[in-house]
């Protein structure tokens, strides 16, 4: 039996303005060594990637073969229409059983945390390949490091609603779960929404609450705060004040 490839889980940038002048900061040389050698990708998105492998310095960015997923982990009615039901996590790894390498790279920080890319990764185990995780930015992490909240404990819940009466029921949910077991919660919400979510959390949650915002990380305009809920009512007492966060990818983390 031929030797199978090996699967990268390469670590993308958490933002793409001036890619290049980031990936020194985000990325360890050997990971975009590595990135740089690759020519069977699995992407979501086939522009992004062939910006990110420009700014890697890759051999031969247009001659890669790219193969978007744009799919949420083929979870039934969220598989996308276009590649429809027969397109199995394993068809996308095909190059694998030919004994090429191949790179799995998110859109934004790593894969299969918080994004798309578990099944794949999974689907490869299944197969026998190995898989290698590549160091990069995720953004999970980097907003629990300079929280100054639990790092000993700390639970992620992705996407939580975004209707009002939902969200407020949620995120008081989050709070008295936080407090029984000291637990950091961490969401992420559509950067369009940022406020409608922090309003949500001065409303919703009890005054000597915790909550970091985490905003564009590793970026420039990176800005990472860590207050009181009744802090945070007194530096945005409304919708207007809070115009300045919206549209920044954000990451919530909230100890009660």
């Amino acid at each position: 039996m031929a030797k199978l490839g090996t699967l990268y889980l390469v670590p993308n940038t958490l933002g793409d303005d001036a890619r290049t002048e980031q990936l020194p900061w985000v990325l360890p040389n050997e990971t975009i060594a590595c990135t740089a050698k690759l020519k069977y990708w699995i992407v979501e998105d086939a522009k992004t990637a062939r910006a990110f492998l420009k700014a890697v310095d890759s051999v031969s960015p247009l001659a890669c073969t790219i193969q978007e997923m744009q799919m949420s982990e083929w979870r039934g009615a969220a598989r996308n229409a276009k590649y429809g039901d027969s397109v199995k996590p394993a068809d996308l790894l095909k190059p694998l059983l030919a004994g090429n390498d191949m790179g799995l790279m998110s859109e934004a920080g790593v894969p299969g945390v918080a994004d798309p890319g578990a099944e794949l990764v999974l689907a490869a185990h299944k197969l026998g390949a190995q898989v290698k995780p590549l160091v990069g930015p995720s953004s999970i992490l980097l907003g629990l490091m300079a929280s100054g909240l639990n790092g000993q404990r700390f639970a992620f819940q992705g996407y939580i609603p975004h209707d009002n009466h939902e969200r407020s029921a949620k995120l008081k949910q989050l709070e008295i779960e936080s407090r029984k077991l000291q637990q950091t919660q961490i969401w992420i919400e559509t950067p369009y929404r940022n406020t409608a979510m922090l309003m949500a959390c001065i409303h919703s949650l009890a005054p000597q609450t915790l909550l970091c915002l985490g905003m564009d990380l590793s970026l420039k305009s990176e800005m990472i705060t860590t207050l009181s809920i009744a802090d945070w009512r007194k530096r945005y007492p409304n919708e207007a004040a809070c115009a300045s966060l919206q549209n920044r990818p954000t990451i919530f983390l909230l100890l009660a």
